[in-house]
């Protein structure tokens, strides 16, 4: 199925490794301009050489950090004077910081804050002229299995964080629905790729990882970077037109979710 994406640009945080990587490559392949950026200039320049092996026809990368505020306006000037504006927009960048809620501080929470929800919000806000000057546009959030229900005791920092994501993303969703802006959260479960947490956790546990897929992954195994990316690639594309203001899980049933 040819995504109709050939000559939009994307703009993809976190594109360095993992399932921000996968995405970008999944949009070079459909022939999407890319703007990627990531704290790593070495693996972000690297990542961006794969891209254009991809197809990407222009990539613009730049090594920063989100969660400095005076970070994001500049890089997205920079994308729309170089690029020539902004289709879409996958906000990626993500972490988690695990402790009793008793033991979290308010740097805990605002570390995080800034991190999973802030730096996205702030993204998807400068980008928003664009995309309405261009016609239209999407937007997709990273959010997490644990946004769309309770992730269990010491992750209240991630859950909070990754649910906002799904609550703004419905509300942008409504309000900018007369611009043909759609605006969508992914919620992967967990995905393992080389260098993730689960990947780190499989080679120091494996007995132990053995036993939790048994009991928390119905199809047997860790999903994929690349099965998330090929989802946002569709919800980023015309194809997906008439999906806004959903949450779509990409967890293989992980979730006990029921919406």
């Amino acid at each position: 199925m040819d995504l109709e994406l050939s000559g939009k640009v994307a703009v993809v945080s976190g594109a360095s490794r993992g399932i921000g990587e996968a995405i970008a490559r999944a949009l070079a392949r459909e022939g999407c301009s890319l703007a990627v950026c990531a704290r790593g200039a070495e693996a972000l320049q690297e990542a961006a050489d794969g891209f254009r092996e991809e197809g990407a026809p222009q990539v613009l990368a730049r090594a920063l950090d989100l969660t400095d505020r005076s970070a994001a306006e500049p890089f997205m000037d920079e994308v729309v004077g170089e690029l020539g504006g902004v289709d879409v927009v996958v906000n990626n960048v993500g972490g988690n910081r695990r402790k009793p809620f008793e033991e979290t501080t308010d740097e805990d929470w605002d570390d995080l804050l800034e991190l999973n929800l802030l730096s996205s919000l702030r993204l998807t806000r400068l980008a928003i002229p664009s995309m309405r000057e261009r016609g239209g546009g999407s937007v997709v959030f990273i959010s997490s299995v644990f946004g769309r229900e309770a992730g269990g005791p010491g992750l209240s920092l991630y859950n909070v964080t990754k649910t906002a994501m799904i609550s703004a993303a419905k509300i942008m969703a409504l309000e900018l629905a007369s611009d043909g802006i759609r605006v969508n959260s992914v919620a992967p479960g967990s995905i393992r790729f080389p260098g993730g947490s689960w990947d780190r956790r499989v080679k120091e546990d494996p007995e132990g990882m053995a036993a939790f897929i048994e009991n928390n992954l119905p199809l047997g195994r860790f999903g994929k970077a690349e099965e998330v990316a090929e989802l946002v690639a569709y919800l980023a594309s015309p194809r997906a037109s008439l999906i806004t203001g959903a949450s779509i899980p990409a967890d293989g049933s992980q979730g006990k979710s029921l919406i």
